[in-house]
This record gives C-alpha cells, sequence and structure tokens, in this order.
C-alpha cells in the first residue's frame, strides 16, 4: 500500500493517490498530503484506481479531510473507483459529501 500526491501545473488540483489498501495505515500519510494545500488549489481529487480495499478508517479519513478543508477547497472528488468501494461510499451516503465517479 502507498500513497502517492502531485500537483497540477497551475496548482489548482491536487491529486493524492491511493495504491493497495486504504486503512488505518495510512492516517499520517494521508493526513499529510493535503495539510500544505495552496492557496491556489481550488480541487482535491481522491483517486482511487488501484485502490483494492477500504475500512471504516478510510472512510473517517475522508471526513476528516472534508472538514479541514471546508473553508479552503470548493471541490472533493473521490475518482475511479472500483465497484465494490463505490458501493461501500453509496452505503455510507457519501455520495451526498464527495464528488463520486
Amino acid at each position: 500500500m502507498s500513497l502517492s500526491k502531485n500537483s497540477s501545473a497551475d496548482g489548482k488540483i491536487l491529486t493524492i493517490q491511493i495504491r493497495g489498501k486504504f486503512d488505518f495505515n495510512l492516517v499520517q500519510s494521508f493526513r499529510q498530503a493535503y495539510a500544505d494545500v495552496g492557496e491556489r488549489t481550488e480541487k482535491v481529487v481522491v483517486d482511487l484506481r488501484e485502490t483494492d480495499y477500504m475500512d471504516s478508517s478510510a472512510l473517517g479519513m475522508l471526513l476528516n479531510m472534508k472538514k479541514t478543508l471546508a473553508d479552503t477547497i470548493e471541490t472533493i472528488q473521490i475518482t475511479n473507483c472500483r465497484p465494490q468501494l463505490k458501493k461501500i461510499l453509496q452505503i455510507s451516503r457519501f455520495d451526498k459529501k464527495f464528488d463520486i465517479d
């Protein structure tokens, strides 16, 4: 499991990509990934293309990120969800809190 982050050339989009398991072991690195969001950043994208598992702590991390960034970031998008992850997010009603595709 690993986490990487990447900013767009203009600094408006921060992408956080999770590989493998999105669970409690990523708490610190996930928090650090968005801790230094720049003033120009308008959107945060959490890319789950290579994520094969997520647990309740991952849901908590997403909620904490939303709460932390609420005053500065317009959009938080969760992208490239595998069907089983999308189902978890929908059951948890995250589709009401985040832009999910």
